[in-house]
């Protein structure tokens, strides 16, 4: 590995006396860098110190939000922060750590360029390490769940989603095959928990929406099924809210499947272990999270479910000048009024967390003593769809409207810079005064698809099921044997 004299646009030949590395740009790596970098201000300008932070994207992505820029109530550039505007005071570098070696305190980075270059990863140096990789979805090993399951941690994924539901409502407006027709308008969600929820509510209700302007589809042809291996979902509302969720959505004709679990989805069919089969084109995955695989390529101790062991004041246990919280870390609970309980990895403790991080990181740089992360979880607000909610705060239960509204007002609330507020503010106020966007941009994805046509080359993006499509093969036009010849 070649070693990064110059990693983040310092000044050239000179090594700041300390340089602290943040790994990953979201809620924990942006919150915590923007908190260091107004708390050391005045050092940062004499260059005394530095913060770098290593993201694979050059943005922070607000995960609530995700659902309504699926459903089309938000542009998608603006459930994202760009990282360069907001931490205009640290170095931003793009890629991603693959190592790192604590000991010697030094990180592997793979970034856009080393690939190009030839040297193999970058090796940078760190006086003081924020891990905060984040999560990975957690899936199973489930035949035909790798080949044709839908994610949904990333903006990406949410709007390559609406755009697979919008394409397949075409698919099942055009085609004279019933089977295909069936399977177009069949839409399986796996897990219960806030992320499969609000997408579902918020989908159907777009797509319920959508129907109007096609001639032979209607709502009733469309079927949603809700898979959840537990007998409740959305947990963190509490049971009687969680019963009410049920209710709700199956008022709207979706299928709540409780106790129930994803055996298979191979060749275009849903599988679940009560027996039901489902022949469907759209499978999302949503059954929970794993820490990040770098957690395991470091020399730091680890719980046994892979997350990082900290300290109530956020340090790496037992171990000197590495700092963790979020999705990544493992963090005791001191509310919870019992030996061994931990934040649950949820964004409401990892923002609260990063104020205590950020002021822990300057105070020992100082040579302060730190103070320990406590905070008593407030509770949860969830989104069913446009003007449905459920929420659970501070003893208080809420249901429909005044529920979505409070799940709008907070998230807007936690929305990062008042730019993104405003924006965000500004497109709710436009979507209730026209009507909603129905149209599918999938082409966005290979915009160069039809230049390739044109030269002659050969097609080599997704057909119009789009790369989520749960064809046989990823470019969504069926079986290798079904395609052209000359096709991808």
């Amino acid at each position: 590995m070649v070693k990064a004299a110059n990693p983040g646009g310092t000044t050239p030949g000179r090594r700041p006396d300390r340089r602290i590395l943040v790994v990953g740009g979201g809620y924990v790596g942006m919150y915590t860098a923007l908190r260091l970098q107004r708390t050391l201000k005045a050092e940062l300008g004499r260059g005394e110190v530095e913060i770098l932070v290593v993201t694979r994207d050059p943005y922070m992505t607000y995960q609530p939000f995700l659902p309504e820029a699926a459903a089309g109530n938000i542009s998608p550039r603006h459930v994202v922060v760009p990282l360069r505007r907001v931490l205009d005071k640290c170095a931003i570098l793009i890629g991603e750590a693959t190592a790192i070696d604590h000991a010697k305190r030094t990180a592997a980075v793979r970034t856009l360029a080393t690939d190009e270059e030839g040297a193999g990863p970058r090796e940078i140096s760190y006086d003081e390490l924020v891990l905060a990789p984040g999560s990975i979805s957690r899936t199973l090993p489930i035949p035909g769940l790798a080949d044709h399951g839908i994610g949904f941690k990333a903006v990406e994924e949410a709007i390559g989603l609406r755009n697979h539901v919008i394409e397949q409502m075409d698919i099942a407006s055009s085609t004279r095959d019933p089977a295909i027709r069936d399977a177009a308008l069949t839409f399986v969600f796996v897990g219960g928990g806030f992320a499969g929820v609000e997408a579902l509510g918020e989908l159907e209700d777009m797509a319920r929406y959508a129907a109007r302007y096609y001639h032979n589809i209607k709502p009733a042809d469309l079927k949603w099924i809700l898979v959840e291996a537990t007998d409740r979902i959305l947990p963190e509302v509490g049971e009687r809210m969680g019963k009410y969720a049920v209710r709700e959505l199956r008022a709207r004709n979706i299928d709540v499947r409780l106790e129930t679990r994803l055996e298979s989805c191979e060749d275009r069919v849903a599988v679940l272990s009560d027996g039901s089969r489902f022949p469907t084109r759209t499978v999302v995955w949503t059954a929970g999270v794993r820490p990040a695989p770098l957690l395991a390529a470091t020399d730091l101790p680890l719980n046994e479910r892979g997350r990082l062991r900290c300290t109530a004041q956020l340090t790496v246990d037992g171990v000197e000048h590495a700092w963790s919280a979020g999705d990544a870390a493992a963090v005791p609970d001191l509310t919870a009024g019992e030996p061994g309980a931990e934040c649950a990895p949820n964004a409401q403790h990892a923002l609260r967390q990063t104020k205590v991080l950020a002021e822990n990181i300057a105070a020992s740089l100082s040579g302060r003593p730190l103070r320990e992360y406590a905070h008593k979880y407030a509770g949860s607000v969830a989104s069913l769809g446009l003007h449905k909610g459920v929420a659970h705060v501070y003893g208080r239960k809420l249901k429909g409207y005044p529920a979505w509204l409070m799940h709008r007002m907070y998230h807007l609330n936690r929305m990062p810079t008042f730019n993104r507020k405003a924006r965000v503010l500004a497109e709710w106020t436009l979507a209730g005064l026209f009507k909603r966007e129905i149209v599918s941009l999938g082409s966005l994805e290979h915009p160069r698809a039809e230049f390739e046509l044109a030269a002659g080359g050969r097609r080599t993006s997704q057909g119009p099921d789009g790369p989520l499509g749960s064809g046989d093969s990823k470019d969504g036009h069926g079986s290798p044997k079904d395609r052209p010849k000359d096709g991808p």
